[in-house]
This record gives C-alpha cells, structure tokens and sequence, in this order.
C-alpha cells in the first residue's frame, strides 16, 4: 500500500511523506527538524527510515528544518540543478549530499520514480514533480504564479496535491503592502483557488481521483472558500472523488493507494 500525508503545508512551513514497501520520501523540509521527527514517530516511523529527500526550491518554507536535519542524518537531497546550487549556499553541509536530477526525463530517488518539471516560482530551479510507484503516480504542483506547460503530465495521476494558496478578492482587500501583492498575483507568485479549480478540473477529466489542496495561505484563504471554489469546477464534470484540504500546521489524513502492475514502460524506466 502507498500512503501519501502533508506534515505541514502552508506560507510557514510545507513538509510531505510518502510511503511505500518500507521506502520513506521527504519532500520538502520547511519546519523544524523536530517537527519532522515527531510527524515521523506519530507515524512509527523516524528519520533513520527516510531513504532520500526531495525539495522543490530554497525557500525557507522549504528548507527552514534542513540544515539541522542534514548534520544529524546525512540523507542524499534531490533537486533540480539549479536549486541545489541554491540549497548548498544556504545550507551548510549539504553539498556533498546533493544529487541533481536531469534536466529531462526522470530518475529513481529513494525507490521512486520522480519526473520534475519548472514551475514559474521566483526561486531558482523551482520545480513540480509526478512521482511513480507500483503502478500508482502522485503530482506534486505547488508553488507557481501559472499552471506550466509540463504540468500536463500531472493530468490523469491518481492523487493530486494542488497548490491553492489564494483567494484573489481576500488577497486584494488584506492586510499585504502592494509589492507583495503583486507578487503573490504575479506569474512568479501562486496559485489562486480559481487557477487551481481549472487544473483540477482537468486533472478529473483525465482520471485523477483523489485532490488534496495544499499551501494555502493563513491571511488571504481559508479551506472553505477554497474548497467550495474547486468542488464547484469539479462538480461541473460530475467528480465522485475525494476533495480535502491539506491542514496548515498539522499532519493531514493519510491518502492510501493500492499497488497495481506497473506498466512496460514504467518498470524499463524504474529499473534503468
């Protein structure tokens, strides 16, 4: 059985755990390390378990718990080139522990099969992922002012974590000084409840079947507005899936997906 939970997802802090035949992927190290540890022993698990990590950009919310996690546990950390060269900066010691991934196609992190692709962050190297395994895929699509080109590949998977970081009418009306919300509008910034309504909705179209929306900010969102935004788009095409919003600053429920065969092509791939 796979299982997928948020730790922690937010504009303060976004850690994820995916599990699956005694194989443990952190994606994403943003709260503390003892954060991480305890979402992991609320689990059974501890860090020793962790077979590799996998972080979507260098900001903080990303990264904030990595530089005490990795002079404790020296895990291998995967990112896109460009990122590494932005985490080995800002945390020491990691260095000699970065992999980078390739620029096209996949690669096996940890005993997955992890596909990046660029989101339009203002972080360096920013990236989404679809991850494969036993015959199941997860995408991973947060942190983009626009849903990108290669997101396209993320059509379809059977659990979808989508950023909805926004309500556009709450941003505008809130507390943020301009620039930053500009920023947050901006094809740099985040996805809006609408934006990830559209995605959604085409991702059920092509088959998804379980959304968790994730990052959603604390001042200008709350998990009704945005949950009420995507299930109206997702009723639209008769959706009979699971819809849930990932919690702030709590584990979320764990999403469980059942192995099946891999495809031809999958397992050529895992095992190249």
């Amino acid at each position: 059985m796979i299982r997928f939970l948020t730790l922690a997802s937010s504009s303060a802090g976004n850690a994820s755990l995916l599990s699956w035949d005694g194989r443990h992927l952190l994606i994403d190290a943003g709260i503390s390390c003892l954060r991480i540890k305890r979402g992991l022993n609320a689990l059974g698990l501890s860090v020793e378990d962790l077979s590799a990590l996998l972080i979507t950009h260098a900001h903080s919310d990303h990264i904030a718990g990595l530089a005490t996690l990795v002079r404790r546990y020296p895990l291998p950390i995967y990112a896109t080139a460009e990122a590494a060269r932005q985490v080995a900066y800002r945390v020491a010691g990691a260095q000699p522990l970065l992999c980078p991934l390739p620029a096209d196609g996949g690669t096996e992190v940890g005993g997955f099969f992890v596909t990046a692709f660029p989101t339009s962050h203002d972080s360096p190297g920013a990236a989404a992922f679809r991850i494969d395994c036993a015959g199941r895929s997860l995408g991973l699509l947060t942190d983009t002012g626009v849903v990108p080109q290669g997101a396209a590949c993320l059509l379809g998977v059977d659990l979808l974590v989508l950023e909805a970081n926004h309500d556009v009418d709450m941003l505008r009306a809130g507390p943020y000084p301009y620039p930053l919300k500009e920023r947050v509008l901006g094809r740099r910034g985040h996805l809006s409840n609408a934006a990830a309504a559209r995605f959604a909705r085409e991702a059920a179209l092509c088959g998804t079947s379980d959304i968790l929306l994730a990052h959603l900010s604390q001042e200008n969102n709350t998990p009704q507005a945005a949950l009420e935004t995507v299930s109206a788009a997702l009723e639209a095409v008769d959706y009979a899936g699971r819809l849930s919003v990932a919690p702030r600053d709590t584990c979320s429920d764990i999403h469980l997906l059942e192995e099946r065969p891999c495809s031809v092509l999958q397992s050529s791939a895992l095992e190249s």
